[in-house]
């Protein structure tokens, strides 16, 4: 397979940069997972390159760094369902590629890769160099084989095979033969069953983490083989994880031009609740050196205390779903599209934005798909009508039912459902409030019947909905199974064009909003506090910490 320099999509992409039909973010996601350095991708945009302190910040060596963070308990991998999780289990597990504040897509553990021109194949180029901490090098065979790890929809809670359907066999829920040949010990070659542009962006994502051939979950931190630069010391969930650095490993990253970080001693993860007034707390005393995010009227806070600020807009969100498969009293109220729509009819989005989270980021329209998205197509919101809410309800038969609303306790999902119960109260439906800590609310995330989550960015909006709303997918917490829908994501993967994958969004996004699958109500900015003299700990969009990136000055 015989590459051109440029791919011939990326050359499409400059110009739709150039006629403002895509943003720098953007193009910079799309070309760079195409295979196009960073560098490259930078010049054939006309971008100013980014200033060379934040990918390899200096740092004091030997210093210890304090992050305020949910310590969640570690899981497989593949089933890790926050960032939390990956955020510590960073420290050893890395990733072939990485998505950076940017919005460009480059190699980790993968050197480069080469597309073809309708993105069907794809060649992975390891990079050279990379051992084990164990000290057996790092090979195509164990991508090969992290592909067979990552395309089995058997293991339950994988959400990388629903990632990665162009890989699996329909039929036997495995990686389909032939999707991936070793063709030496530092190239394989993937073939796709049908085109996907959000392929690279994907291996990104934090359930894609790379591990050893001997893993097993229950054994991951008594034997935590990876490549990284770091070892996991301790772990109590709900309490606090320690990672201290590997001198015994000879980290690639050290080597490699453009990378050498990774001179912390010690990075601690301490969980001080949900409460952000306990967060700035512990930073007015000295406590930690800086936050996982900052949300609400506290980001005035640390700016006061003299913290730095880091801010990034995203497609981030809040999402109040009800499950159609949930049975509430034997009964699956929200099967029905009419009690679907007479709560979306009752909130008005624009007060959950300014109640939830003090107004900061933009409105939304009830489709999950964001303005900040390539793919995004501007259809208009749904109707807010809170008089016809009620004989909507009453229409389905459900005028009495009590609809509990269940949040996680912390700031912004909590104020979020707050404001949305109030303005379903005033419709005049009936509504108990139901807050739970942490320890109980992720234990059954996507089985309540009705409940506010909070989503991440991705790079692309039709990554969001593969996910979310795909029939079948784990991390499809509405329940939500519509096969025209499916049809539709299916067709959107394949379309590499940014006019012509808009206008399917559009349909995509029309059916979510008719079927009323969601109350999305706004999108969110993202803030960190972090103390002066820490480096590399700006805000990612997807809430990533990239550690060997921190450091002390």
């Amino acid at each position: 397979m015989t590459q051109p320099e440029i791919h011939p999509a990326a050359s499409l992409y400059a110009r739709e940069l150039a006629e403002g039909k895509l943003g720098r973010r953007e193009f910079l996601t799309r070309v760079t997972a195409l295979g196009l350095g960073t560098a490259s991708a930078y010049a054939l945009g006309g971008l100013a390159a980014p200033a060379r302190a934040e990918e390899a910040p200096q740092g004091a060596e030997d210093a210890v760094l304090r992050i305020q963070t949910e310590v969640r308990p570690l899981k497989d991998p593949r089933t890790a369902d926050w960032s939390e999780i990956a955020n510590i289990t960073r420290g050893w597990l890395e990733y072939l590629v990485e998505y950076n504040r940017d919005g460009s897509v480059r190699g980790m553990l993968l050197e480069r890769w080469e597309a073809n021109d309708d993105a069907t194949e794809y060649r992975l180029h390891i990079r050279p160099g990379v051992t084990w901490n164990t000290g057996e090098p790092f090979t195509a065979a164990d991508v090969a084989r992290m592909f067979h790890y990552w395309c089995d929809r058997d293991a339950e809670g994988n959400s990388m095979a629903g990632r990665l359907a162009a890989l699996v066999d329909r039929e036997t829920g495995k990686l389909r033969d032939g999707a991936v040949t070793v063709e030496d010990d530092l190239t394989l070659r993937l073939r796709l069953a049908a085109p996907d542009v959000a392929l690279m962006v994907n291996l990104a994502d934090y359930p894609a983490a790379v591990v050893h051939a001997s893993h097993s979950p229950e054994t991951m931190l008594d034997t935590p083989i990876g490549t990284g630069p770091y070892l996991p010391e301790t772990v109590r969930p709900g309490e606090r994880a320690v990672l201290v650095r590997n001198h015994a490993h000879d980290w690639w990253g050290a080597r490699a031009e453009g990378f050498g970080g990774a001179t912390l001693e010690r990075i601690e993860f301490l969980d001080y609740g949900t409460d952000p007034a306990s967060w700035l707390a512990a930073a007015e005393r000295g406590e930690i050196d800086m936050l996982y995010e900052n949300i609400g009227d506290f980001i005035a806070l640390g700016d006061q205390i003299g913290w730095q600020r880091s801010e990034v807009s995203t497609g981030s969100t809040v999402v109040l779903r009800a499950n159609q498969t949930a049975l509430v009293d034997g009964r699956a109220p929200y099967a029905d599209r009419r009690v679907r729509k007479a709560l979306q009819l009752a909130i008005d989005n624009e007060i959950c934005l300014e109640l939830g989270h003090s107004g900061l980021g933009t409105v939304a329209q009830n489709h999950h798909v964001a303005p900040v998205h390539p793919d995004y197509a501007d259809i208009g919101p749904t109707e807010y009508d809170p008089a016809a809410a009620l004989p909507l309800m009453e229409e389905a038969g459900l005028a009495a039912f009590e609809h509990e609303l269940i949040t996680l306790d912390d700031g912004l999902t909590m104020r979020s459902g707050d404001a949305a119960a109030a303005m379903l109260r005033d419709a005049g439906l009936k509504v108990r409030r139901t807050v739970l800590p942490g320890s109980r609310f992720w234990s059954d995330w996507t089985a309540y019947p009705l409940s506010v989550t909070e989503w991440n960015h991705r790079p692309l909006g039709i990554q969001v909905l593969a996910l979310a709303y795909r029939s079948g997918e784990p991390w499809n917490e509405s329940g939500y199974a519509n096969p025209a829908f499916d049809a539709l994501v299916a067709e959107a993967l394949t379309v590499a064009d940014a006019e012509t994958r808009r206008e399917v969004m559009a349909r995509i996004e029309r059916l979510l909003q008719e079927d009323a699958v969601i109350v999305q109500p706004y999108w969110r900015s993202l803030y960190r506090h972090f103390r002066p003299g820490v480096t590399g700990a700006e805000m990612h969009p997807s809430f990533e910490i990239h550690l060997y990136k921190l450091g002390l000055s």
